[in-house]
C-alpha cells in the first residue's frame, strides 16, 4: 500500500479548513444582535431584491379620517317625518317594512332645551307656562283642565351617550312620582332619543311612520275608539314609541317600526319585562302595555285608578 506523505497530509488539511471557513455564515446571521429580530438577507443573484408585500406602506402626515359613527351614518341617511305614507282605509299609514338605517336606530338627540350642567340628574316641575300649553294638544274641550297639568323637565341619557333635557306635561297627580320613575332611568343611563311636548299639528299631520318622542299628555282618543286615550289626561307615557311599537294584529305602531317586533334581538331603548323601565314604573304604580292580552304595547305604561 501507498502512503501519503505528512506534507501531503498537513495540505489537504488547510484545504478543507479553508472551504470550511467560507461556507459557514457568521454568527449573527440569525438574527440582528442589537434587536433580536431577524435579520434579512442580502439579495441573491438572479433574484428581484424586494417584492410588493414587503415593502412597509408609505407615511402620511394626516392621520387618517375615522368612520363615521351610526348616529352620524343614520342622521345623513334619515331625516325624521319627511316622507308622508300612503293611507290604508283605517287611516293608519301603511305598514312598510323597517328601513335598513332605522333597523338598530341610535339617532342623536336634537336639543330643544339646554342640556343640564352637569352629569347629575335634574328635574323640575312647574305649573304649564302659557306658550307651551299654546303649542301642545291640550284645548277647553279634553278631559283635564289646563290647571290639572304639570310641566316636567327631567334629564335623560340619548342614544348618542350625551346628556340631555327633556319636557312632558303631565297630570299634577302624577307628576312628582313621574319625576321619581325617570330619574331611576337616568341612573341606569336606559337611552332615550327624544322627548318634548306633542303639538296639535301632529295629531292632523300625514303619517310618517318614523316618530320616536317620548311624550306623556296628549289630547286624543283610544287609538281605534272613540273615548279618551288616559294620555289625554296626563296620566300616561310612551316610551321610545319606535322601539317599543304597538301591535295589533297587522297594525304595527308606528308604522315603519316592524323590525323591532321582533323582541329577540336586543337593542338600546327596548322595553322588556321585568327591565328598569318597567320595575321604575312599577314602584310608581304605573302597568305596562307590554303585559296586555291581545294587543301589545310596549310602549306603554299608564297610572292604575280605580
Amino acid at each position: 500500500m501507498s502512503l501519503i506523505s505528512p506534507v501531503v497530509l498537513a495540505s489537504l488539511a488547510s484545504l478543507v479548513l479553508l472551504v470550511a471557513g467560507c461556507a459557514a455564515p457568521p454568527d449573527v446571521a440569525g438574527a440582528d444582535a442589537s434587536t433580536g429580530t431577524a435579520a434579512s438577507p442580502g439579495p441573491l443573484l438572479g433574484l428581484p431584491t424586494g417584492s410588493p408585500t414587503a415593502a412597509p406602506p408609505p407615511r402620511s402626515s394626516t392621520p387618517p379620517v375615522p368612520p363615521p359613527t351610526q348616529q352620524a351614518t343614520q342622521a345623513a341617511a334619515w331625516v325624521v317625518g319627511a316622507r308622508p305614507l300612503p293611507l290604508r282605509p283605517d287611516g293608519y299609514g301603511e305598514v312598510l317594512p323597517t328601513p335598513p338605517v332605522l333597523a338598530d336606530r341610535r339617532l342623536a338627540t336634537a336639543d330643544l332645551l339646554p342640556a343640564p350642567p352637569t352629569a347629575e340628574f335634574t328635574a323640575t316641575v312647574s305649573a304649564v307656562p302659557g306658550a307651551v300649553l299654546a303649542r301642545s294638544t291640550w284645548h277647553p274641550g279634553c278631559p283635564v283642565r289646563a290647571d290639572e297639568l304639570r310641566y316636567l323637565t327631567v334629564s335623560f341619557w340619548g342614544f348618542d351617550g350625551r346628556h340631555h333635557t327633556g319636557e312632558l306635561l303631565a297630570n299634577v297627580a302624577a307628576a312628582g312620582r313621574l319625576v321619581e320613575a325617570f330619574r331611576a332611568l337616568h341612573a341606569a343611563r336606559f337611552p332615550i332619543e327624544e322627548m318634548r311636548v306633542t303639538t296639535a299639528a301632529e295629531l292632523t299631520a300625514a303619517p310618517t311612520g318614523d316618530g320616536n318622542n317620548t311624550q306623556a299628555f296628549v289630547c286624543r282618543p283610544v287609538n281605534g275608539r272613540p273615548e279618551w286615550s288616559a294620555h289625554a289626561r296626563g296620566l300616561a307615557l310612551d316610551l321610545n314609541p319606535f322601539c317599543n311599537p304597538y301591535r295589533r294584529n297587522d297594525l304595527v305602531l308606528p308604522e315603519l317600526a316592524s323590525a323591532y317586533v321582533d323582541r329577540t334581538w336586543l337593542r338600546p331603548g327596548m322595553v322588556l319585562a321585568g327591565d328598569v323601565a318597567v320595575r321604575a314604573f312599577a314602584r310608581i304604580g304605573w302597568s305596562w302595555g307590554g303585559a296586555w292580552i291581545g294587543a301589545r304595547d310596549p310602549m306603554h305604561f299608564a297610572a292604575v285608578t280605580g
